[in-house]
Order: structure tokens, then sequence, then C-alpha cells
């Protein structure tokens, strides 16, 4: 059981994918070996969860996707009924009600004016260890810097190396993942998930200027942070002071859902369990996802 308590339906015996419009078997996808997001990274992603046949927070995750393509210049014409359609049908061809998704997208070939490559996959769940819920995590501080106004950084791009160098760096260290702290030396995010610290009962998390990914799950959490009256700040930087005197931490994805941290290379966070305030959130995104998620929602 994962920490979304998703259930997958069945095998996946052969894998399909979704590649510009139309559903084939993995094996048999392609690609131009032009295309600069192969060659070079120009591409941007978003990684989402399929609870109960429906995409959780699509239309946000759709936003975001726009708002890097801009951001960045990428010049890429693609629809958001072209990514609906491309998500869903990729789930379906799977048979999958409980899954991650994955959408990339990179301006395609430069020659011969074929257009953006769309490309939609998608998978059961993780078997997540259920320790990383009910006990907690541990994770380190990673040697690498995050850097202020690169386009690597607060944004969902193909350029990903740092990040999967930096998880192998927590693996070598008994650890799950790895803080990322700017040259500034304010904190910024895990590899993969967006961090929080609870520090006297105010729940807060770097602002998105560090910079950071504007997570969904982290937009999530700070509105569920209203509903339940739990005090909560994005507009702070935050130190390694700030980190080490926190009373709970955790670490929030799409489909990890919500990770509490109960170490920090050998500091232990609080009392070295998960705590009452990250609890309390975790149960609130739980319920959430099942009433968000109760039927497929009629998107765009």
């Amino acid at each position: 059981m994962n920490g979304l308590s998703g259930a997958y339906n069945g095998p996946m015996t052969e894998r399909m994918v979704y590649v510009n419009g139309a559903i084939v078997h993995e094996d048999d996808a392609k690609i131009s070996a032009a295309d600069p997001g192969f060659l070079f990274g120009a591409s941007v992603y978003s990684t989402l969860l399929a609870h109960q046949g429906v995409i959780f927070r699509f239309n946000e995750h759709l936003e975001r996707l726009a708002s890097t393509i801009n951001l960045l210049g990428m010049q890429i014409d693609v629809t958001t009924g072209q990514l609906i359609e491309a998500a869903y049908s990729v789930l379906d061809a799977n048979g999958l009600t409980e899954g991650r998704l994955r959408i990339d997208i990179t301006p395609g070939p430069p020659r011969g004016g074929v257009g953006p490559t769309v490309i939609a996959t998608a998978d059961p769940l993780p078997d997540y260890p259920n320790e990383w819920y009910t006990k907690g995590i541990k994770v380190i501080v990673s040697s690498m810097k995050q850097a202020t106004g690169s386009p690597i950084y607060g944004v969902k791009t193909g350029c990903y190396l740092p990040r999967l160098l930096a998880q192998q760096e927590a693996a070598a260290k008994g650890a799950t993942d790895a803080l990322w702290f700017t040259a500034e030396n304010y904190l910024a995010e895990a590899c993969t998930s967006n961090v929080f610290l609870v520090c006297e009962g105010k729940v807060l998390t770097p602002p998105v200027d560090t910079p950071v990914l504007p997570g969904v799950v982290r937009n999530v959490i700070l509105q569920l942070c209203e509903s339940l009256d739990i005090p909560a700040s994005d507009t702070g930087k935050l130190t390694v002071h700030d980190m080490l005197s926190a009373d709970e931490a955790f670490l929030t994805g799409s489909t990890m859902g919500i990770r509490p941290v109960v170490a920090i290379e050998q500091h232990t966070v609080g009392e070295g369990t998960p705590g009452e305030i990250t609890r309390r959130l975790r149960a609130a995104y739980q319920e959430l996802l099942d009433t968000e998620c109760a039927q497929r929602a009629e998107e765009g």
C-alpha cells in the first residue's frame, strides 16, 4: 500500500504510449534524431497523478506547462485539448485508474515543419515503502547549489541530470532524498519535491522566487492549511537555522504525496517521528484526493 492508498487494477502486459496523436506500443515509439529535446534537453514536462480514473488538478498542471513554455520562449504550438486527449487516452490504453502519468513536450525537429513532439506515458504507481509515511524518511543536504536565474531551476525541463546525481548522492548515504540550497544559502527544494518546515506551529515553505517549482501539491498544502486554520507562509526566505530548528518537516510531490522528514543528515527533526501537523495534512490531503477524483471530470 502506498502513501496515497491507491491500488492498481491489474498487470500491464503491453505498455502503450502516446506519441504525436497516436497510441503505440512503447517499442514502436519513435522521435526524430534531430529533436532538440533529445539532443539538448530542450523540453518541458509534467508528472501527474491519476486517482479513481481522474487526473488530479489537471488544469493546474496544464497552466504550469503553458507558463513554462512561455517563460523559456519555446516555439511550441500545442493545445490544451491535445494534452487532455494524450493523458486520458494513454491512461485508458494501459487499463489504469490509479497511476503516474508524464507528459513531455519539445519544439520538435527544426526541419520539415512537423510541429512539436508530444509524448505521454502512464504507469502503475510505484510501490512506495509504507515506512516513508508511517515512520518518515531521512534526507541529506546536496553538495550542489540551486542557481538563481538559471533556466533549469524553478521549472520542469528535460535538463535533470543534477537532480539525478543528487539522488545518487543521497542513496549512497542511506538517505531517501536530498535538499537543495541556493548559492546564497537559502533552502529551496528537494530533488523532485517541494519542502515544508513546521516551526512553532506555523507551516513554512520557500517562496517561488527562491527559485523553486510552483508544485501543484505545494499549492494544495497551502490551501489545506487555510481551511484547517493552520498558520502558513510561503513569502519568507528559509535558512539553515530554520531547517535545523524546525519541529517537523515534510516533502510534497504529485505521485509521492506527503512524505514526513524525520532526519536531515545526522540531525533529528523534532521527536524523530512524523509530527501532528504533518499527519493532519496527510489525512486532509487524502480526503481531498478522494473527493475531487470521485468521478471523471469534464476537463477543458
